[in-house]
């Protein structure tokens, strides 16, 4: 034991103070002790001195097999936060690869009475330790596999575990990449293989193979310092090195990564666009087309690369569509156009109601009693509704409005010489709008001017009622009070000719001042009268048989906000039109008497819904009418509006488009302080997505789509506030009784 004492005392000089002396002596005693106690089989080949030898057995630096149920982690490793499960994985999937590149480093176990326990304490290499016995687990190895290590008594345990983990300087990323570029590149292997290899998953592979792919001029400049990784990611969106040069070389001082990968996508169609979702990926590569794939955000399936195939394909396969339905029924025409033609300038003809045949009333009779049946018989059970059920519910309602629809029909005569749009939608489906009549496919109808006593004016020529032509002195139907010479002559005349033009306009006048003055005196007539100059405007494209000069204008919405008329709200307006479309007459001339016979509740209704398209609250840059956003803001609050019911805040209506600084100002005002700081260190694209999904839950919207609640009705003991002080009628053009509302309205 004197040899073994005074080796460990020499050891004492890099390890103990010298205070310490008599602690180090008995490790390194026991410790040889140890090692000439265990067991040497034939396996154990990887022992460099013989634990015989007093010399190699009294101190660190011997190199031994161990079996893994020997080892056990050291409580005196510096790590104390556990390895991951992934980091687990990645070891256990390299050590099947290439085996335990490194030797554990370890120290013996003693009991308390100073005696070796045979079992030692995992100073450092703990992560192979765990990955050794995830494999055993498997069934992959043994569990008393041997295990190279090393034994070190020589250095403090808890300082070399510190050491191993802080004295390192990790691979660049830079060459991580390449690296494994090269393994795939010269070595053949597939981003499975590495990942298998490496203990990482192939899509991480398949990223650091991307990034090792990225021009080496921008690789040079990431090495350099220039770009940080999620710039170099951006640039990795494609493969094409000439492109990610030139876009490097024309970027300015704003440099986010969002803004690279735009510009490297700017000509290419995103995987999520409505003409990808209506062909596909696999017709698009089937003609050929390609799809480009950024790892390293949420792509929602890429980008499609050939924007003028995508282009083509939806083209042939609307007018596919519109072909199919020209034939299913019986439409003149149908055009196909991937935009909706609002600027067609066409006559639009609607469904009429028709009676059911006697099979199909029978059926609509015998499907609502059956539907009827089962709602009795389930309305009062507590549970939900067992599937096969509530499948039946859906198939009989489903039913219902198919046969409800056969109640109003085009007219025959219509199809015959009208067609339909196809075209399509924000969702990336077919939209089909039907009833559109062409100029050159009007019924001509000549131009007449009511006469007297049943006659008629056809091309400036008077036609009685037998549809004789009616001459004038001069055979012409002019004013027989002036001669062929100009001289005014007294004839008796024909009490049947017209009057001169001049009287009729100074004789018309005087009439129009007299109905002004009656109308104003008969309101029930006046909404008669309005309603069917709106009506007759919004209902009958180019009709003029409106006596009042009221001028219905209606914005075109879609130009304003992309994909608006595809919403919810906008399909309940569309409905709420065909519905009142397909009630109205054919012919004008009946317009004024359907009108006049409608109850005050639809009379008001339909005046509501002419009045209802012509709201225009569109605000522009280039416009300045204040008072008429004003007027805006108290209609929103008379009319208790709730755009909750009809908005919602998702990435591509408001948080995709705004700063990063609105979107945690929304967050903190829906959510609180607590959800806002939660997304704060986020990139633009994952804060708006994780707002999105928080914000959805909430009614929160923006300032300019929130109203205001309309002001309390003072009471009898109230007296009202007297308001802010009127506007100068001459300068703000206002109506005697407009006022100007607070900041809070506006």
């Amino acid at each position: 034991m004197a040899r073994t004492a005074k080796k460990a005392k020499a050891l004492t000089t890099t390890t103990r103070e010298a205070a310490a002396d008599e602690n180090v002596l008995s490790i390194g005693e026991a410790t040889a002790d140890a090692v000439a106690a265990l067991p040497a089989p034939e396996s154990m080949a990887a022992v460099t001195l013989d634990a015989r030898d007093t010399t190699a057995t009294s101190g660190s630096g011997v190199e031994i097999l161990i079996p893994l149920d020997r080892l056990k982690r050291s409580p005196r490793n510096a790590r104390k936060t556990p390895h991951s499960n992934e980091t687990i994985e990645t070891y256990a999937a390299s050590i099947a690869a290439k085996g335990i590149l490194q030797n554990l480093v370890v120290e013996p176990e003693f009991d308390p009475n100073g005696e070796p326990t045979g079992f030692y304490f995992v100073t450092i290499g703990e992560g192979r330790r765990q990955a050794q016995l995830l494999r055993a687990k498997r069934k992959e190895i043994d569990k008393s596999e041997p295990i190279r290590c090393v034994i070190d008594t020589a250095n403090d345990a808890f300082e070399i575990s510190l050491d191993e983990n802080v004295t390192r300087t990790d691979l660049l990323p830079a060459d991580q990449f390449e690296a494994f570029r090269e393994l795939a590149e010269h070595r053949g292997y597939g981003a499975e293989e590495i990942a298998a290899r490496f203990g990482v998953t192939a899509h991480v592979v398949k990223q650091r193979l991307r990034l090792g792919a990225v021009s080496p001029k921008m690789m040079q400049v990431y090495r350099d310092g220039g770009l940080n990784l999620d710039q170099l990611m951006a640039f990795a969106v494609t493969d094409d090195h000439g492109r990610q040069e030139q876009v490097y070389d024309g970027l300015g001082y704003n440099r986010e990564a969002y803004i690279i990968r735009r510009e490297l996508t700017r000509f290419h169609v995103p995987a999520n666009d409505r003409k990808a979702i209506f062909i596909g990926v696999d017709a698009y590569v089937d003609a050929g087309g390609t799809i480009l794939r950024d790892l390293f955000t949420e792509d929602r399936g890429g980008y499609f690369e050939d924007a003028a195939l995508l282009d083509r394909l939806a083209l042939e396969k609307l007018a596919g569509i519109a072909t199919e339905l020209q034939a299913a029924e019986g439409w003149k025409w149908a055009e196909a156009f991937i935009d909706y033609p609002h600027a067609h300038g066409l006559r639009r003809v609607y469904p009429q109601p028709v009676d059911l045949s006697v099979d199909d009333l029978a059926a609509r009779e015998a499907v609502q009693e059956e539907f009827d049946r089962l709602t009795v018989e389930w309305e009062a059970s507590e549970e939900d509704l067992p599937p096969d059920v509530d499948q039946r519910f859906a198939e009989l309602e489903a039913e219902i409005e198919r046969l409800d629809a056969l109640r109003h029909a085009y007219d025959p005569e219509e199809v015959a010489f009208g067609g339909a749009f196809v075209s399509l939608n924000y969702e990336g489906s077919a939209r089909i709008e039907r009833g559109f009549i062409r100029p050159e496919d009007e019924t001509p109808v000549p131009e007449t001017d009511s006469g007297v006593d049943g006659e008629t004016v056809i091309g400036g020529v008077r036609v009685n009622a037998d549809g004789e032509v009616i001459e004038d002195a001069e055979g012409q139907g002019g004013d027989p009070s002036v001669s062929s010479g100009g001289q005014a002559e007294e004839e008796e005349g024909d009490a049947g000719q017209p009057v001169s033009d001049l009287l009729t306009r100074d004789l018309t006048a005087h009439r129009t001042l007299g109905l002004r003055l009656s109308l104003g005196e008969q309101p029930e007539i006046a909404l008669i009268a309005v309603t069917h100059t709106l009506a007759a405007q919004t209902f009958y494209h180019g009709a003029e048989s409106h006596a009042l000069e009221i001028r219905p204008v209606s914005a075109y919405l879609a130009g304003h906000a992309d994909g608006i008329e595809d919403t919810a709200a906008a399909k309940q307006l569309s409905d709420r039109h065909a519905g009142w479309a397909a009630d109205m007459p054919q012919n004008i001339a009946e317009l004024w008497g359907f009108i006049a016979g409608l109850d005050q509740a639809s009379l008001i209704a339909l005046l509501a819904h002419c009045a209802s398209l012509t709201v225009n609250a569109v605000k522009q840059r280039w416009e300045n009418k204040p008072q008429a956003h004003v007027t805006v803001n108290r209609l929103a609050s008379a009319l208790g509006l709730d755009m909750s019911q009809h908005w919602t805040p998702t990435v591509r209506s408001y948080l995709g488009r705004v700063t990063k600084a609105h979107i945690l100002a929304a967050v903190r005002e829906a959510e609180g302080d607590e959800a806002a700081e939660r997304i704060a260190g986020m990139k633009k694209q994952a804060m708006a997505e994780a707002a999105e999904r928080l914000l959805g839950e909430t009614d929160w919207l923006p300032p300019l789509l929130r109203t205001e609640q309309p002001a309390s009705v003072p009471t009898e003991t109230e007296a009202p506030d007297a308001g802010p002080e009127p506007v100068n009628m001459e300068e703000g053009g206002m109506d005697a009784g407009d006022v100007v509302v607070s900041e809070a309205a506006e």
